[in-house]
């Protein structure tokens, strides 16, 4: 029998809809669960339906309008526009079959997934991060490639390509600094908040929360904490940091946040929140080797300056 939970994260509001017994295997979700007579319509942005099929059937749908596949080890992603309709195919790998296709309305706030079950848990969690993404992207919201760190209730984000050691970044500072913990290693969410003063000035606050996708590292923690910096990761054959100019924060992130970036509206949408949360907090260059070192540098680089 078919079941709906609902589930909010970073404050955005979202369900998913499937066999009951099949939430058993879909354990990251269950810290973000809320009660049915929580949700409130102003912070729903979607709703996933699944369909477990014993075989994928792909019809033909003529050339992609866009095809993702830069990494080699991670998904590649068909995208095709339909008259009222997004579908997407998607890959475990870039050079793999097809395993599970979405059906997303134009505005992405309804969403069908079609997989098998031997698919279902990969195809469950791409399909809920990209409709998060997707359907977050207006509400000062970026979704995030990064691993994340908190100390002494400051939170700091690690972006870089994959390989270029963000969890062993991360690694080096829980090794390093006691009272450090892990938020989320693969995929935080940033969010702005504004704040208007007495006299009607609007300033932000940048917050990261945690998620139910993090990875290959289980941490799906319900928490959240002010950012206090962002730091471009690269793998060097020595330790530097230096902080870098708005031009290279701003691409820095765009490179690391999710979006359906060949839409004009949510890539205004991405840019708006991107150019406030570069000039909301400071973002540096760190090239490091894989030492502990390299966090003890970061660490007083960010808290020093």
């Amino acid at each position: 029998m078919a079941e709906r939970r609902y589930y909010r994260v970073a404050g955005h509001v979202f369900s998913l809809e499937t066999e009951s017994h099949r939430f058993a295997g879909a354990d990251n979700y269950a810290p973000f669960r809320i009660a049915d007579d929580a949700v409130r319509d102003d912070e729903f942005r979607f709703a996933l339906k699944t369909e477990v099929l014993p075989e994928l059937a792909l019809p033909e749908l003529g050339a992609p309008f866009f095809v993702d596949s830069s990494d080699d080890d991670m998904p590649r992603i068909e995208v095709y526009r339909m008259e009222n309709e997004w579908i997407f195919r998607v890959a475990v790998y870039k050079n793999t079959p097809v395993v599970c296709v979405m059906r997303m309305a134009h505005d992405f706030r309804s969403v069908v997934l079609q997989t098998t079950e031997r698919h279902f848990t990969f195809a469950l969690n791409n399909a809920a991060m990209l409709s998060y993404a997707f359907s977050t992207a207006p509400y000062l919201t970026l979704e995030m490639h990064a691993a994340v760190i908190v100390r002494h209730g400051m939170a700091q984000l690690f972006l870089g390509k994959s390989g270029t050691g963000k969890s062993t970044h991360a690694r080096l500072w829980l090794q390093a600094f006691p009272s450090a913990w892990l938020l989320n290693d693969d995929n935080p969410i940033l969010r702005l908040h504004p704040i208007v003063s007495d006299n009607g000035t609007t300033t932000h606050e940048l917050r990261v929360y945690g998620s139910p996708w993090s990875g290959k590292t289980p941490c799906y923690k319900n928490a959240s904490a002010p950012v206090v910096a962002i730091v471009k990761l690269s793998q060097a054959p020595h330790n530097e940091m230096r902080p870098l100019r708005l031009p290279e924060a701003y691409a820095y992130v765009l490179s690391s946040a999710s979006g359906l970036k060949i839409i004009p509206e949510m890539m205004d949408a991405l840019y708006t929140t991107i150019a406030q949360t570069v000039q909301t907090v400071p973002m540096y260059q760190l090239d490091c080797l894989p030492d502990t070192a390299a966090a003890q540098l970061c660490q007083s680089t960010i808290y020093n300056r």
